[in-house]
């Protein structure tokens, strides 16, 4: 297969150029001015482009349970999130699933399903499907199969959360009634709950530091999410966790990009212009040089609509721009085959028709040499 003509992504830069795809082992064979014999794919007028690694998308939960209390069958969720994701220009996609200490749809009989789900479904699915467990450090007792997950290979990222509700500054009502609903708990049985975690709050430090050890030790690499202070973000990179999710603010920012960690921030915030709960804006942290990845969170399509925002907004050119949600995030990652298109890597590319710089769309996505998405078929010859 020769994807034929398109202004190809190499090396930050666009050049019109063909890519030829060896359909034997999926990589990518050339690229070049020209390309081989075989079927083509005209992408004169677009762009050809990595495709997107989204290292933290927790959307399917609104496949799972679009209303509280309204469930959905869990393969039925994955498929339909699928579907969505190579839309959109998603090849690798790192599902967000929330293990805590509440029951319902963050509990543990739901992260066992949906990892199961994950492993059962990957090699039907469009995106290479993987689990990026996003534990909740005060669910003390999944420390030890989370270990043994981390053994087997199960993971492929884990998140250090911390959601509790504080006890000196409490989460609006509304949170602490969208967080019993989504548990199957009333108000009462929520705050109970959270009062019988906050006493072994001593606890929790310790299990980190376990669990950190057993990811380092199986290659698995480690986020610290919502880090509020430069003390919290040391804390976490001397444990070799380098992945800072949402910091939320400057000062522990600075600090993690000073020291080389990987700042995670939500595409939705630059496609939407700011935070939706009012923290950093992630179009102004880029351009302070803050921010090196872009995921998807809430919204499959931001990835793929937030580079574009930002070469409109002039805060960075598109080849660099699309590093923040393709070479960067594969880096962080250890996903070394993939995030760029050289020979050799994976051929997991996305064809855009962006003459609507606002408003980009995904004509064609591969991942590992197949088309698993095609918007217009005419193209092909």
């Amino acid at each position: 297969m020769r994807i034929q003509g398109g202004q190809v992504l190499v090396g930050g830069q666009f050049v019109e150029a063909d890519i030829v795809v060896d359909d034997r082992d999926g990589a990518i064979a050339s690229v070049g001015a020209n390309g081989g014999n075989g079927r083509t794919y005209d992408a004169r007028g677009l762009y050809v482009l990595p495709g997107i690694v989204d290292i933290h998308a927790d959307a399917f939960e609104r496949q799972l349970m679009p209303r509280p209390g309204v469930g959905f069958p869990t393969d039925l969720a994955l498929q339909e999130s699928d579907r969505q994701a190579v839309g959109n220009g998603i090849t690798t996609l790192f599902h967000g699933v929330t293990w805590s200490w509440e029951p319902g749809l963050r509990g543990a009989d739901n992260a066992r399903a949906v990892l199961n789900a994950i492993e059962a479904l990957n090699p039907s699915l469009g995106a290479d499907t993987r689990c990026h467990l996003r534990h909740e450090t005060f669910n003390l007792a999944a420390e030890a199969e989370i270990t043994d997950w981390l053994g087997d290979k199960r993971i492929g990222m884990l998140g250090f959360n911390d959601h509790m509700p504080s006890a000196d500054a409490p989460p609006r009502t509304r949170k602490i009634a969208e967080m019993a609903a989504r548990a199957g708990l009333t108000v009462e049985e929520f705050n109970a709950l959270v009062e019988r975690l906050r006493a072994r709050a001593n606890e929790v430090p310790g299990s980190i530091e376990r669990l950190a050890h057993a990811a380092n030790d199986n290659g698995v690499a480690t986020l610290s999410h919502d880090d509020n202070s430069p003390a919290q973000r040391q804390w976490f990179r001397a444990l070799d966790c380098r992945l800072a999710e949402f910091p939320v603010n400057l000062e522990t920012a600075d600090d993690a990009t000073r020291a080389g960690d990987n700042v995670v921030m939500g595409a939705p915030n630059v496609v939407r212009g700011g935070s939706h709960i009012g923290w950093i804006a992630a179009a102004d942290m880029i351009a302070r040089g803050l921010c090196t990845v872009l995921a998807s969170d809430y919204y499959y399509p931001a990835p793929l609509l937030a580079p574009f925002r930002l070469a409109a907004d002039k805060v960075a050119p598109l080849g660099q721009a699309w590093r923040f949600v393709s070479a960067h995030p594969a880096q962080a990652a250890g996903l070394d085959d993939r995030g760029t298109l050289e020979s050799g890597k994976r051929a997991d590319i996305v064809v855009v028709d962006a003459n609507d710089p606002l408003r980009p769309r995904a004509l064609a996505t591969m991942t590992s040499g197949r088309f698993v998405h095609v918007a217009d078929a005419s193209r092909f010859n």
